[in-house]
């Protein structure tokens, strides 16, 4: 069985090695890294939506930049970037054209899935579209969701809405603007790079004996001193687990470590 790339490469005519290897599919839109020219690109896109029928919109992306992790995307052929894409039983609207929705991170939200607990009260201090918020809501007493983008809270408002969420409180702010102390049993920090000038301000949402899940991106030979380091802003905390989350550049990653806070 010819695998995506023979695929394409059979239909188009073009060598095997200038089709993208792999895609990501939000929805019904397929984004794709390309090595090749504008017209390569262009037949290739016209080709995936003639093989892949569930695909409306093709896109290439190239990475993402800035503060509020901005993606790189140009449409190249089909329909429109906006689009509803499902995981875990939650529907997520967004545009993929300006928000970034990372699928190598379905495992970590399904595995917090099993850390939370019915009682607490969880504060998600980067939420974007709500992309940890949304599926953990359905599991704890009250989420606050924080999103400084005002198009990812547009889309956080509409997706809470729309998977019937009651208990969700969604603010459109900095995290470090937000006046609450004491509140949270635990957080989520699922954002990089430089995640640990927000520690500070954690600490003063955190309740006593609170637990921080921390996500930032490191180089191998960085692994695990340097988070341990960095975590010390918290005070005396215990290890609960690490790990790596996804491979972003050769030997780079995305890693998170849970951690108890001792006061």
């Amino acid at each position: 069985m010819m695998n995506f790339r023979q695929k394409i490469a059979r239909e188009t005519g073009i060598s095997a090695e200038k089709v993208p290897a792999s895609y990501q599919i939000l929805g019904d839109v397929m984004l794709l890294k390309f090595g090749c020219s504008e017209v390569e690109k262009k037949k290739i896109a016209d080709t995936i939506l003639q093989l892949y029928p569930y695909v409306k919109t093709v896109c290439e992306t190239k990475g993402v930049s800035g503060e509020l992790r901005q993606p790189f995307v140009r449409k190249l052929a089909g329909n429109g970037t906006e689009t509803v894409h499902k995981e875990n039983g939650i529907f997520y609207k967004l545009d993929a054209a300006k928000l970034m929705f990372s699928k190598g991170n379905h495992l970590e939200r399904q595995r917090l899935l099993g850390e939370v607990k019915k009682n607490e009260v969880v504060v998600d201090m980067f939420a974007g579209i709500g992309y940890f918020s949304l599926p953990i809501a359905k599991h704890v007493k009250k989420m606050y969701a924080i999103e400084k983008n005002p198009i990812s809270f547009g889309y956080l408002e509409e997706n809470i809405s729309s998977n019937k969420l009651q208990n969700v409180e969604a603010m459109n702010a900095d995290c470090r603007d937000v006046q609450m102390q004491g509140v949270a049993d635990r957080i989520i920090m699922g954002y990089f790079p430089h995640t640990e000038k927000f520690l500070p301000f954690a600490l003063k949402i955190l309740k006593p004996h609170g637990i921080v899940h921390f996500h930032n991106a490191y180089r191998e030979d960085e692994l695990w001193k340097k988070p341990e380091e960095q975590l010390k802003v918290l005070g005396d905390f215990r290890l609960l687990s690490k790990r790596k989350v996804k491979s972003i550049a050769p030997r780079r990653w995305h890693a998170v470590m849970d951690v108890q806070v001792a006061n």
